[in-house]
């Protein structure tokens, strides 16, 4: 698998690795290993796609989103973040800002709601 922006890098990844519990294979299928389903997860939530929209190359979408949600409960995700987060020591700040568009119906267009001051 080639390297991509979206996936965690080889320095995050010796520094949260053993947070994860190693996973065991079903008979005759060995699990996946945790860095590629960490960056499955990333990239579900980097993109905002939808589960189903997984790339192949992260293994089937069901078996990421059952780590997903299995490690969410187990609290390890928030382990992880504070683990990569210490380095920084408030020199980063996040933003989230949310732009939505109107549907040109919406702004009154013909058709619209005839409202009058």
């Amino acid at each position: 698998m080639s390297k991509q922006r979206k996936e965690i890098t080889g320095k995050q990844w010796v520094r949260i690795k053993d947070l994860f519990p190693s996973e065991r294979g079903r008979v005759g299928r060995p699990a996946k290993n945790n860095r590629i389903m960490v960056n499955g997860i990333l990239w579900i939530l980097r993109t905002g796609a939808p589960w189903r929209d997984l790339p192949k190359c992260y293994g089937p979408w069901q078996s990421v989103y059952t780590r997903f949600s299995r490690w969410t409960k187990q609290g390890i995700w928030n382990k992880a973040f504070g683990s990569l987060t210490k380095e920084y020591d408030n020199k980063i700040s996040m933003i989230d800002s949310t732009a939505v568009k109107a549907h040109q119906h919406a702004a009154g267009a013909k058709g619209g709601n005839n409202f009058k001051l």
